[in-house]
């Protein structure tokens, strides 16, 4: 008598067909395209979302393993070959060549090479057309200078073999930050299959190993510093979290919530301990004209950069309409301090002691600060994807399948905004978050406590 097919025979063909399909279109996105190719883009990365999508919903955990190997295969295929959305990889390598020349990045501008006719090995004027911000001094925390300078010395005269280079410490990361969620997934007695939130979707495969973010150390590390503080252990929480805020500044934010859980005397020593070691990170760039040079980057990012904003750019067009010109010079710092008073603001009132409920404050916190700021390129929602993991909230999964649509500002000469597609992307978020936060957090029930609920 035949046996009756279990729900892995059932879909596990559907679910092959669906992997193959999200390699197809990862190859073609991470090879095939350029910025402008919105059609490619928007048509490719689609289909490969819903595949991720319903790869997710048909899965369990019998297939667990095979699936994290499909989303490790993703990130090797696209290991092999140049950025295809993102040009920051020239920034990357002429920061890297300056220091073998033993010239630090932050003394001038890459324009200042060029216009004063200084001829320094490797960087040749068709590197410097590549560049995508040449007037602007560069914004590279340590952590990742120190890789750039690794891969050029590795590879001084190839710009693939640099940017491999990169990609394979990216990888690393990835593979670490797999390994330290299921590890945090079962610390919080969460559902294993909660990990492919993360390990197949397409913009963290894409943006972080594809087109070479540093936001994959940063959330390695993050996830790192969680897991020790979760075991009890605030020295060595308070070490990875430092390498975290030197690969992004961005987990500055998220310290406010550590302190009602390590307590104040060991808050106060954790602090201490990420101030000194984050100084002694930043020593060998100090020099005259780094803290003027760094500190006009951080400004000019809050006061010209725009790209998909949301509340910023409703504020802009009540500017307009009340001034008559683009008042981001004081928006942008405005917004800023929005972000800074209501995490604060959080912090202070939360009563939640348990490091469960950690990766819910910090999403609240990288939310606020995404809503507010100027500037919303698709990579910065790496974190609040993974930080999402632990939580019932899912917005973040949807956001990342909605910001590609901001790709079409590329396609567009002379660029420009499409604020259309910017609307669309916000209003669909919105209410879908409104949703979310009605549906699934009732005041009476405490963040992420119905997270091993939910798949």
């Amino acid at each position: 008598m035949d046996r009756p097919k279990t729900s892995v025979q059932s879909n596990i063909w559907l679910i092959g067909l669906l992997g193959a399909l999200s390699g197809y279109c990862a190859f073609i996105l991470g090879y095939q395209v350029t910025q402008s190719d919105f059609a490619w883009i928007i048509s490719h990365y689609g289909a490969w979302f819903l595949a991720f999508w319903i790869i997710y919903k048909l899965s369990n955990q019998e297939q667990l393993q095979i699936l994290l190997l499909l989303g490790l295969g993703l990130r090797l295929l696209l290991v092999f070959g140049l950025p295809t959305l993102s040009d920051d990889i020239y920034r990357f390598i002429w920061d890297g060549r300056l220091w073998l020349n033993g010239i630090n990045p932050f003394d001038h501008k890459p324009i200042y090479y060029i216009q004063n006719e200084i001829n320094i090995p490797g960087l040749e004027l068709s590197l410097y057309e590549q560049l995508n911000s040449p007037e602007y001094f560069t914004i590279y925390p340590p952590a990742a200078q120190l890789v750039f300078i690794i891969s050029c010395w590795l590879f001084p005269n190839s710009i693939l073999g640099s940017a491999i280079m990169m990609k394979l410490f990216l990888l690393a990361a990835e593979i670490g930050s797999l390994i330290l969620i299921q590890k945090l997934l079962l610390h919080f007695k969460l559902s294993p299959k909660l990990i492919l939130l993360y390990a197949l979707n397409p913009l963290i495969i894409l943006e972080i190993t594809g087109n070479l973010h540093f936001e994959g150390a940063m959330i390695f590390f993050l996830l790192l510093a969680l897991w020790y503080w979760s075991q009890n252990n605030w020295w060595k929480g308070a070490v990875a979290m430092t390498l975290s805020i030197v690969s992004k500044l961005l987990p500055l934010m998220f310290l406010p919530f550590v302190i009602r859980r390590l307590g104040w005397k060991k808050s106060l020593l954790s602090f201490f301990l990420i101030g000194v070691l984050s100084i002694a990170s930043f020593v060998p760039l100090f020099n005259a004209a780094f803290i003027a040079n760094f500190s006009e980057s951080l400004d000019l990012y809050f006061r010209r950069f725009e790209f998909n904003g949301s509340i910023y750019f409703l504020s802009r067009w009540i500017g307009y309409q009340w001034e008559g010109y683009n008042l981001i010079a004081f928006i942008g710092p405005a917004l800023a301090m929005v972000t800074l008073i209501s995490v604060t603001l959080f912090a202070l009132l939360e009563r939640s002691s348990d490091w469960k409920s950690w990766p819910g404050r910090a999403l609240f916190a990288i939310t606020v600060y995404l809503l507010m700021t100027t500037t919303v390129h698709p990579w910065y929602l790496s974190l609040p994807v993974v930080l999402c993991i632990f939580t019932p909230l899912r917005y973040p999964i949807l956001w990342s399948g909605l910001i590609f649509m901001t790709y079409i500002n590329y396609s567009y000469t002379p660029y420009y905004e499409n604020l259309w597609v910017v609307g669309i992307e916000y209003l669909v978020l919105f209410m879908f978050m409104g949703m979310e936060f009605f549906r699934k957090l009732p005041s009476r029930i405490p963040l992420a406590s119905r997270t091993d609920q939910l798949n």
